[in-house]
């Protein structure tokens, strides 16, 4: 090969030409990488779920459409509608639960495991096993773990195993969410009042709109819901608009799942709730106190503590638990602003999937295909 000043401008100009060509191929390949992306991205929130509470709020009317007031009984979420027609029983103006199907109500057993196995595998063939170790571990060995656990600590409906137990956790564990509850102390004490002192939803009934009479031995235990199992009660939500942006500000609130809740929880003086457990050990209970009078105790796990107005108290309810107040009528209620946070030691993984299995409804469902 001779080499000459044209033959060297040919290679150089060819080089270039292929330079170029490869620019153009490598953005036609980046381009086509970043709209597979972006179509993933739109199917996995599709598929996936809304958001954690504004969209949840605005679609909240048709999910909970048929039910007087728009809620149901204290965390227990039957269904209006299905194969067994009626579930719902209207007393006082208000639906209360009676569905066998409810996840809270059914109590654990072989069917429940399948369908928590089930909507597991889902997950993982849908997004990854990655991280779900421990998760895998809790639903393929439930009943043995709900049937096995000591009488002090035994969740009704899921145990995740290897989690750090104690009946009451310290403010730190959540320290973020605590502050934000007690720096919203003043408005949500003033919204708690305008909702409590409106004037009965009917005739012959004492309950102001939104609020609902739960079962105890003696007195009145009333709890106003605005995240039921996971379900937004849109009406009650109407009525507390700033109770609302504290939840939307809170970064461990549980949200997306049927062990999720937040409402105001008022005990009138000479009330009881009488000893039971929570459904499951992966969330922490917060209470703020409102309204705190003299007598008024928790006790979880066999260890008592008092309620302080401002502040807030962390248990594990899958502990068994109590509450009383034992003041005088002069005293007044007792009231405390109640949310569902997640366990400190679940991780970001196994949130996204126990929001999976547990979206509200996927449990109910699976049963009925």
């Amino acid at each position: 090969m001779e080499w000459s000043l044209e033959s060297v401008r040919e290679m150089v100009a060819g080089g270039m030409q292929s330079i170029r060509e490869c620019e153009i191929c490598a953005f036609a390949i980046a381009m086509c990488v970043l709209l597979l992306f972006m179509w993933y991205c739109y199917r996995v929130g599709r598929e996936h779920g809304s958001s954690p509470l504004r969209g949840r709020y605005l679609a909240g009317t048709s999910r909970i459409g048929g039910v007087v007031g728009g809620f149901m009984s204290s965390d227990c979420r039957g269904r209006g509608k299905g194969k067994h027609g009626s579930l719902l029983e209207e007393q006082n103006g208000f639906a209360f639960c009676q569905s066998s199907e409810c996840f809270r109500c059914t109590s654990a057993g072989e069917s429940l495991n399948q369908r928590l196995y089930h909507s597991l595998q889902e997950y993982a063939k849908r997004y990854t096993w990655s991280g779900m170790g421990r998760v895998h571990k809790g639903v393929r060995d439930q009943g043995r773990y709900l049937n096995s656990r000591p009488t002090i600590q035994r969740p009704e409906v899921f145990f995740l195993p290897d989690l750090p137990s104690a009946p009451f956790f310290s403010r730190e564990v959540q320290r973020h969410d605590v502050e934000l509850l007690e720096q919203s102390f003043p408005a949500l004490l003033a919204e708690f009042e305008s909702i409590y002192h409106q004037p009965p939803a009917r005739s012959g009934s004492s309950l102001p709109p939104g609020w609902k009479a739960n079962s105890t031995p003696r007195g009145q235990w009333w709890t106003y819901y605005l995240v039921n199992q996971g379900t937004p009660l849109v009406l009650n939500v109407r009525r507390c608009p700033r109770a609302w942006r504290v939840l939307g500000q809170l970064r461990t609130f549980i949200a997306n799942n049927v062990f999720g809740n937040a409402c105001f929880s008022v005990l009138t003086p000479g009330a009881l709730i009488t000893e039971h457990y929570g459904p499951t050990n992966v969330r922490l209970r917060c209470h703020l106190g409102l309204r705190v009078p003299p007598s008024c105790e928790l006790v979880v796990g066999g260890e008592p503590q008092c309620w302080s107005e401002g502040s807030c108290l962390l248990f594990d309810d899958s502990f068994l638990h109590r509450a009383f107040h034992e003041g005088s009528g002069e005293d007044g209620p007792r009231v405390v602003f109640m949310v569902d946070l997640w366990h400190p030691n679940v991780a970001a993984a196994e949130r996204q999937a126990l929001d999976y299995i547990f979206t509200p409804g996927r449990l109910e469902d699976k049963e009925g295909k």
